[in-house]
């Protein structure tokens, strides 16, 4: 069986990103349809399930592949965005962010020391805070 399908799916586009997030999708529109029995949410699920379908079993890999990146580039640009927050979190964990009342440069000092002053590399100003 498992030989047939690959028979099958030679020439084949097959699965690829875009087809993961709107299978996702799909099934959310689906069940959401199923659950709070609006029908045009339901139907909206089935349709993009059958296109997620039709890329898979399409033969045009250009033109799907073209998609995707499209696709991937959206995608990527806003999941970056949620990703470049959670390291920025990560990595000033220890650590206060204070903005120069002079320049307004962002300056990041250790948290924990008390009353200190800080110098601002930008513009030389020095002011005092509680880190």
């Amino acid at each position: 069986m498992r030989e047939r399908m690959q028979r099958f799916m030679m020439g084949r586009y097959g699965n690829d990103k875009m087809n993961q997030v709107l299978s996702v999708v799909s099934m959310v529109l689906v069940l959401a349809g199923i659950f709070l029995r609006v029908n045009i949410l339901y139907t909206l699920g089935l349709v993009l399930l059958v296109y997620v379908y039709f890329r898979t079993f399409s033969k045009n890999i250009p033109k799907r592949y073209a998609e995707n990146q499209a696709f991937l580039q959206q995608y990527y640009r806003l999941t970056g965005w949620f990703v470049g927050k959670k390291r920025s979190l990560e990595r000033n964990k220890g650590y206060r962010i204070y903005k120069c009342p002079g320049c307004s440069q962002k300056v990041r000092v250790p948290k924990g020391k008390g009353k200190i002053s800080i110098h601002c590399p930008k513009c030389g100003n020095d002011f005092i805070k509680r880190s």
